[in-house]
């Protein structure tokens, strides 16, 4: 498939153009993130609590937060999903003070304490009288409430009535029984959790706890992973090609990071693992495109001796143009259908994926040839490079 038939596109002529972008993007960032803001690190590396809540109904922001200091919980920091409007917010606290064993267990109880704070009264009167929360209890609990009573398909039941809750359509949180019937579920059944359980205010989604010396650990191994990796290609392509071509690759997948980092410091998201499992992933998408561009060039500088070295590589990039094209593309239609349909969970992964397929691509031609271009003009070698 030749998505370009024969193009013959400069792409040398604005390798200064490029590195001066590259340049303007990754310095900024570097400002911002010693001098600025900074980068935002997640609780995986900072350690602390992390809550995601969805309310039954609104809770303006200005609300949540007066809640947590008449709690005497400080200011945790609140981020509300925009998508949902004021219903359901990502809530995080660190206490990077912490130093003891005991890190853990006071992070737990402090993502107890959010979730108490937040319950509303009536939920807990619920609760004392042995209700169970319809909005917040798990398969295996809906399970033994529904056995005596349902022992024949109380699995399936228990299944059914949770997958419901947790569908696109409830998001969470179950309002009322009538929903419950509307979706299917028996009558009988329905009657039975009318009197075993109530709807509770709010749904916990998610709850995440790390403790500070475990988000040290965490970030140590992350920077090394990211090092060891480099170290790794260079060796690699090195051996493979020429040192020329490892150190052009590995100062591009140096650009791909810093550039993405910068990107990061300017949109305040979270650093977090799966944010580094995509910073790794970059980098190794990127050497895999740069290790094909490069390849032609090596076939190229045997087959067009008398050309010059600039010659060579555009013509060696418009070569492996269609692939280039047509691997970027499908890749980034993958990464953007995470980041668009794959949930919270994920989004920072798939908004560094999308970062990373962009940046990869754009490396590999105005970056990756042009740091070849300009070592064999600096050193010159005698032969295998071109004129």
């Amino acid at each position: 498939m030749q998505i370009f038939k024969q193009p013959h596109f400069k792409f040398m002529k604005y390798k200064y153009i490029a590195f001066a972008f590259s340049g303007i993007i990754i310095i900024s960032g570097i400002i911002n993130i010693t001098k600025g803001k900074g980068l935002t690190g997640g609780i995986d590396f900072t350690g602390g609590t992390l809550v995601q809540i969805r309310f039954k109904n609104p809770y303006p922001i200005a609300d949540l937060r007066q809640a947590f200091r008449d709690a005497e919980l400080g200011s945790p920091r609140l981020q509300r999903l925009e998508e949902e409007g004021e219903r359901e917010y990502i809530i995080r606290t660190t206490s990077p003070e912490l130093e003891t064993e005991q890190d853990q267990e006071a992070h737990e109880i402090m993502g107890n304490r959010i979730v108490d704070v937040l319950t509303k009264g009536e939920d807990r009167s619920a609760l004392a009288r042995g209700l169970a929360d319809l909005n917040n209890i798990d398969t295996d609990e809906l399970t033994s409430i529904l056995l005596p009573s349902f022992p024949e398909n109380t699995q399936e039941i228990a299944s059914m009535i949770i997958n419901l809750r947790e569908s696109d359509d409830f998001k969470g949180i179950i309002e009322n029984y009538d929903q419950l019937l509307e979706a299917g579920i028996d009558q009988k059944v329905v009657d039975f959790l009318k009197e075993k359980t109530f709807m509770g205010s709010l749904s916990v989604k998610r709850r995440e706890s790390v403790g500070p010396q475990v988000g040290s650990e965490l970030k140590t191994r992350a920077t090394q992973a990211t090092i060891w990796a480099l170290i790794g290609m260079l060796i690699y392509i090195g051996l493979r090609f020429k040192f020329a071509y490892g150190v052009s690759a590995i100062l591009t997948l140096a650009h791909d990071v810093l550039f993405t980092l910068s990107i990061f410091s300017f949109t305040n998201r979270e650093i977090n693992l799966p944010v580094i499992a995509a910073v790794l992933t970059i980098v190794g998408y990127s050497l895999n495109d740069t290790i094909v561009i490069f390849d032609r060039v090596r076939d190229n500088i045997k087959a067009m001796r008398k050309h010059h070295f600039e010659d060579i590589l555009n013509t060696s990039l418009n070569q492996t143009l269609s692939r280039t094209a047509i691997t970027s593309g499908t890749t980034f239609l993958t990464v953007f259908a995470l980041f668009v349909f794959g949930g919270e969970v994920i989004n920072d992964f798939a908004f560094t994926m999308i970062i990373g397929v962009i940046i990869g691509t754009y490396s590999s031609i105005y970056q990756s040839c042009p740091l070849l271009f300009f070592w064999n003009k600096i050193f010159k070698p005698k032969k295998g490079m071109g004129k």
